[in-house]
């Protein structure tokens, strides 16, 4: 009888970690985030009714996550420079969902003015009487090689990326603590953890925000009900790449290149919705091969950084022969 059990268990071991490794192959997220969307709380009914207030709302994942929200029946309060399409923004939601024109506020807003921080924050309270999660979308990413780049790059690209962040997080978060609850997420990116070149400046925001937030979670351990998360998305399908900074803080990118081979955007923001209902701390969003970098980077670094030179120097030669950076990895670009 033993013999049996004994033989059952060899014969199950091998079947499960062919399940796993097959399931890892097919995943687009991190296990406990995947875990969660099966089995954990559903943002349609988590998200109800909460104030949700989300900068860099006018497009990409952003835009997304403003219809997502909506449908959740989500109060939003809609932020980016552009206010024209801010209101375009606010019309879609509006027309997808059960939502009236006072759930939603348009507010104007621009990372890099940070003394107008704390008067916008005053009007998102003021309008709903409290915001239960900010979500930290707004930033630039950049497409260029650290010789041929300007310092005045990497220095928009902090004031950007990191200082206004924490500008925003700073007059929503003693509101969250007064209430004694509230959920700060901040977009990060798969560079947050991993370098990549072509992003130097981008990269070194988002390890920023990373050292940020995890240290300001620790911070707050008298105030469990207040829940810090960061997202690391990889490559997905958004304007992030036609409004990166390039080697001047003026010049536009000059070729694009197809996006097709990235995450579609609706996938990443319903995980980013599962991973927020059910206070994920971390969420790991993207398709292989990248999220393999993520398990690597944090478990085998020494193999992370073989991987990542052979990548690396694939990412820089569809850079340089006009493709977007993250495309043919594994074939030769065709140059015109």
């Amino acid at each position: 009888m033993d013999c049996c059990i004994v033989t059952t268990l060899w014969c199950f071991i091998p079947l499960f970690l062919l399940i796993h490794f097959l399931c890892f192959a097919f995943a687009d997220a991190d296990f406990t985030l995947l875990w969660v969307s099966l089995l954990g709380h559903r943002p349609e009914k988590k998200l109800k009714g909460l104030v949700v207030w989300v900068t860099g709302g006018s497009s990409g994942i952003g835009e997304e996550l403003a219809y997502q929200l909506a449908r959740c029946g989500s109060r939003l309060i809609l932020s980016a420079r552009r206010e024209d399409e801010l209101n375009r923004v606010k019309r879609c939601c509006l027309e997808r969902s059960d939502l009236q024109d006072e759930d939603i506020l348009v507010l104007p807003l621009d990372l890099l003015e940070r003394t107008s921080h704390e008067e916008k924050t005053k009007a998102a309270i003021q309008h709903f009487g409290h915001i239960d999660i900010l979500i930290n979308n707004g930033g630039r990413s950049q497409r260029s090689l650290c010789v041929e780049t300007s310092v005045d790059v990497y220095q928009a690209l902090m004031e950007l990326n990191f200082l206004g962040t924490v500008s925003i997080t700073k007059q929503v978060l003693p509101h969250m603590t007064q209430r004694g609850s509230g959920s700060i997420v901040t977009v990060s990116s798969i560079v947050g953890i991993a370098g990549a070149p072509l992003s130097t400046g981008y990269s070194a925001s988002k390890h920023a925000l990373q050292g940020f937030f995890n240290s300001l979670r620790t911070e707050l351990t008298d105030f469990p009900n207040i829940v810090i998360s960061t997202v690391l998305p990889g490559p997905v399908q958004s304007q992030i790449v036609s409004n990166a900074f390039t080697e001047e803080v003026n010049k536009p990118v000059v070729s694009v290149g197809s996006q097709e081979h990235k995450m579609p955007t609706s996938r990443c923001v319903r995980l980013m919705l599962v991973g927020i209902s059910n206070s994920i701390k971390e969420m790991w969003i993207a398709q292989q091969p990248f999220l393999l970098f993520y398990y690597a980077w944090q478990y085998a670094p020494t193999f992370a950084w073989i991987a990542t030179n052979l990548l690396g120097r694939k990412r820089v030669q569809n850079f340089k022969a006009g493709l977007d950076a993250d495309s043919a990895y594994f074939t030769k670009p065709k140059t015109s």
